[in-house]
């Protein structure tokens, strides 16, 4: 995107005075602080939404946007404690010396729309949009609806007192935010990851929560260290699209699960956002549900259900949960003829 917009300062006539609009174009030479304002041209966010698109540094945003706001291009607002930026709302008049900076700004945008690198900002920023929604900063019709006291984290936790206390597996736990949520209603968690340093991560979580029924362990999803028949739950919350092999791993996780213990897995459906290979290690670009339904039956599941968890109009992904229940052990030999002779 810099690129595209050198060339097009060099096809442009200097700007006066010469030596502001030296300083404005050398600014924008930057190809961090042109995804940024490109962001900021489609919606206001804060610092911390800005490091999960950017998949920046907190501090390298903060420097750019110093920067930005020092020129005129950006400014801050702050709403519900948290501090917002956007694009100054004179850039596209031209203001600030920026008269010549727009219409090419608009080209690099557009430019940059349809790149992988473009894709992939707009596919986070929707991610962002979707997690402010289901924190009811947007509720239905009523958009500005405040509903003090609503949260979904409050009525993941309530529902889980109606469940009776578990052995739970959670496998490729990741950075613990689903294991201390399970940690709540379960007897034990056993957290699996195969990284030791996002295992120390989710630990110093952990403590900082003060949950103490959490047992971790480092192992692979396709080969878990833990016996068979071990949990009434095993749980594998978007893990399953990097496992080498998602077939071997859903079994893994039926085999520790005692006979009719339950398995439960959220995932992606089926996309096309390629990028997510490089920058966050994805084996698979998700399942289709038919795809998930046979995997899940395959592994020793019955009862199993698909369904859609999350959807968002122009977010890419959809959020599929599904789950199924483990069969019981047969019987063999006398013990099963005797079983079957008392409920004839």
């Amino acid at each position: 995107m810099a690129q595209a917009l050198r060339r097009g300062v060099q096809a442009r006539p200097a700007a006066a005075p010469v030596g502001r609009a030296a300083a404005l174009f050398r600014l924008l030479g930057d190809e961090v602080r042109l995804r940024l304002l490109r962001v900021l041209s489609l919606e206001q966010v804060n610092v911390t939404e800005l490091t999960g698109i950017l998949g920046l540094a907190q501090s390298g945003v903060s420097r750019h946007l110093g920067l930005l706001k020092d020129a005129g291009l950006v400014v801050e607002s702050r709403t519900g404690g948290f501090t917002y930026y956007r694009l100054a709302p004179g850039l596209r008049e031209g203001e600030n010396g920026a008269s010549h900076a727009w219409p090419l700004l608009e080209h690099a945008f557009a430019a940059a729309a349809e790149t992988p690198e473009g894709r992939a900002d707009e596919t986070r920023l929707e991610e962002v949009r979707r997690l402010r929604k289901e924190n009811f900063e947007e509720h239905g019709e009523e958009r500005r609806q405040i509903v003090p006291g609503r949260s979904w984290a409050a009525w993941s936790r309530a529902l889980g007192l109606l469940l009776p206390p578990l052995d739970v597996a959670d496998v490729g736990c990741g950075e613990g935010y689903l294991t201390v949520e399970a940690s709540r209603f379960a007897r034990r968690v056993i957290a699996i990851d195969r990284s030791g340093t996002v295992l120390a991560r989710a630990k110093a979580l952990a403590e900082r929560r003060g949950r103490t029924n959490i047992v971790w362990k480092r192992g692979e999803i396709e080969q878990l260290p833990l016996k068979d028949a071990t949990v009434d739950l095993a749980l594998l919350s978007q893990a399953l699209h990097h496992a080498a092999d998602p077939a071997g791993a859903l079994a893994e996780a039926v085999r520790v699960v005692k006979p009719g213990g339950r398995v439960l897995l959220l995932d992606l459906r089926r996309h096309d956002e390629r990028w997510v290979r490089e920058r966050l290690g994805d084996r698979w670009l998700g399942f289709e549900d038919p795809e998930l339904q046979r995997l899940l039956e395959g592994a020793g599941l019955k009862e199993v259900t698909v369904a859609v968890g999350a959807r968002r109009a122009r977010d890419p992904f959809t959020v599929l949960i599904a789950g199924g229940t483990k069969r019981e052990r047969r019987l063999a030999g006398p013990a099963r003829m005797e079983k079957s002779t008392r409920h004839a």
